[in-house]
């Protein structure tokens, strides 16, 4: 059994290495930084974030203090043979980074989503593809250049109801940051492997793809999209800053599927291959 665990561990993290080598030479990771100079730019995008900044706050004071009441000195007690005299300070940022993590798992699950849909859909129409969001909600007249102001109703939910799947998921991987440095990477690379996908699942219902379109469209290039998971799940884990990078990335998303709609990425051919994946839908 101990063998099959062994093999398993090996055979995953090297198809994680796979996956992010191949993302390196997409060039998916830089969208993260590119929403980052994109979002501060351009003012009327910051709007969805300032309406759930207070709450989103008052969420990560909640999830960080619980973290530290119940979660410090067990991993103190276990850092402690880790890291040696350290361990105090390792712990502290350890459970930080648990807590950011976890405060952005629940926030987006149950505060900001639509406010996340907003900074995507916005971010589209600063791009000049308006008609793409059009698919799945109303866009208004030019509000004097104010892309947030142009949007309307949504035509209908474009997600489907919360499932604790993403927490589960998480607690299942928190173990990993135990393990100094070889623990931390895989942490980051599991996570960033199911971030990438996820970050363009507004761009995959403005496109009318099935999920078996998305689960093909995805596999085929995972390593792009675990390329822009990575640093979009690091940037995410910054304490308090955290919650400003989930609208960044969310801005960088929306930026890697502009140049795909244009056509302006190595990876052009995605475009075609949503294009054909919307057309065998109707």
């Amino acid at each position: 059994m101990a063998d099959k665990i062994k093999e398993t561990a090996k055979q995953e993290l090297n198809n994680l290495q796979h996956a992010a080598t191949e993302g390196v030479k997409s060039g998916a990771y830089v969208y993260p930084f590119r929403g980052i100079l994109f979002f501060l730019t351009h003012k009327s995008l910051w709007k969805p974030l300032l309406k759930k900044l207070t709450p989103t706050l008052g969420l990560g004071l909640g999830v960080t203090s619980f973290m530290f009441f119940f979660t410090y000195l067990p991993q103190l007690a276990i850092c402690f043979f880790t890291s040696g005299p350290l361990a105090a300070f390792t712990t502290i940022l350890l459970v930080l980074s648990e807590s950011s993590t976890l405060t952005m798992v629940l926030s987006k699950a149950l505060l900001i989503e639509d406010s996340l849909i907003d900074t995507f859909d916005g971010t589209l129409i600063a791009r000049g593809q308006a008609a793409l969001v059009e698919r799945q909600r109303q866009v208004k007249a030019n509000k004097a250049g104010d892309a947030i102001a142009r949007l309307g109703k949504l035509a209908g939910k474009p997600f489907a109801k919360f499932t604790p799947t993403a927490i589960i998921r998480y607690f299942m991987y928190l173990p990993l940051n135990l393990i100094p440095v070889v623990g931390t990477v895989m942490f980051v690379l599991l996570q960033g492997k199911k971030y990438g996908p996820a970050a363009h699942a507004r761009y995959f219902n403005l496109k009318g793809m099935t999920k078996s379109q998305v689960a093909d469209w995805t596999s085929e290039r995972a390593g792009a999209y675990t390329g822009f998971g990575i640093p979009a799940t690091l940037l995410e884990t910054v304490p308090i800053a955290g919650i400003f990078f989930a609208f960044t990335n969310t801005c960088g998303a929306a930026l890697w599927a502009a140049d795909l709609e244009a056509g302006n990425t190595t990876s052009a051919k995605l475009k075609a291959q949503a294009d054909k994946a919307t057309e065998a839908t109707r």
